[in-house]
């Protein structure tokens, strides 16, 4: 359980250590060296309480995985093989044969049920950078700052300052939940535009108030980039109904505390907007705005003529 703990992040403190494990910070030590004595390049770190991480190196012993984890590892493997991520293709194929040779017969078959039932079509809009991505990674679980350079919507180049939270995956592309720094707000960063990061070593006290990482980037990719904002009310349709309809990338649902949903969405162009939500097959009101409203009249006109009788 120790080594564990010490492969899932760089750092971790002596007495945090000990309360994850239930035992004494001597017995951590203890178990510190024995780790040494096997080979496991465990370091200690200076400083207030004393730390411990997982030196790297050739002589580094192989990971601990239970079957789950090795089961998800060689599954992602295999996705990432068809140009999920830039640049990973060929040594994820390279890991995935020498992890391949290594599962027993019962993983083997495991692995092996979800890859013949599973279908990629193409990669995706916006690949990204692998090294990018796992750094990212990993200053998000070692709650390290870092500094990217970052090209937003617009094509303009900035050098961001930034406490990662977490990465969020919607099917289509990966964002950054984030603390700007220089700008003192909580920021969300689309991962493909990071031309470059690195890790600073500097650690910071995650905000126990902090908002939530899903829902703030299911906002930010869904309302604010687009000109028109609107909150529709389905009173009939539940929010797990109505998520089936919308993905996470279309809009953020919660429930209207009556059994009902409530949609915040976003468009560019209003008559798309009423056309889609008329297509989802389902009663709604519109809460907001005005603009949403005329467009659904209009479109209702269109509609009642190309259903009038031929004279």
């Amino acid at each position: 359980r120790l080594l564990s703990l010490l492969q899932r992040r760089p750092y971790w403190g002596g007495p945090e250590l000990a309360d994850r494990l239930g035992v004494t910070t001597r017995t951590v030590r203890r178990d510190v060296q024995r780790l040494r004595d096997l080979g496991y390049p465990v370091e200690s770190v200076p400083g207030e309480g004393g730390g411990y991480e997982l030196g790297v190196g050739g002589s580094l012993p192989p990971l601990l995985l239970d079957d789950d984890e090795a089961t998800a590892i060689a599954v992602s493997l295999g996705l990432s093989t068809g140009n999920a991520v830039r640049g990973i293709e060929g040594p994820a194929l390279a890991a995935l044969a020498k992890l391949d040779r290594l599962l027993p017969p019962r993983l083997r078959a495991r692995v092996e049920a979800v890859r013949s039932s599973t279908v990629t079509i193409g990669p995706p809009e916006d690949a990204i950078d692998a090294d990018v991505l796992v750094t990212l990674a990993q200053a998000c679980d070692g709650h390290e700052r870092v500094v990217a350079s970052y090209r937003d919507r617009a094509g303009v180049a900035s050098e961001r300052r930034l406490e990662p939270y977490a990465l969020v995956a919607t099917g289509r592309r990966w964002y950054l939940f984030c603390r700007d720094l220089d700008r003192d707000d909580w920021r969300t960063f689309r991962v493909d535009r990071v031309a470059d990061v690195r890790r600073t070593g500097h650690r910071f006290a995650p905000d126990p108030d902090a908002p939530d990482a899903a829902s703030t980037v299911g906002r930010a990719i869904t309302t604010a980039p687009y000109r028109h904002q609107a909150v529709v009310s389905f009173a009939s349709t539940s929010p797990a109904a109505l998520r089936r309809l919308v993905p996470p990338t279309v809009g953020v649902v919660r429930g209207d505390g009556s059994g009902g949903s409530v949609l915040t969405t976003g468009a560019d162009d209003i008559d798309s907007l009423a056309l889609h939500l008329v297509a989802l097959g389902r009663d709604f009101v519109v809460d907001e705005p005005d603009e949403l409203r005329a467009a659904l009249r209009a479109l209702a006109t269109r509609a009642r003529r190309a259903s009038s009788p031929v004279r």
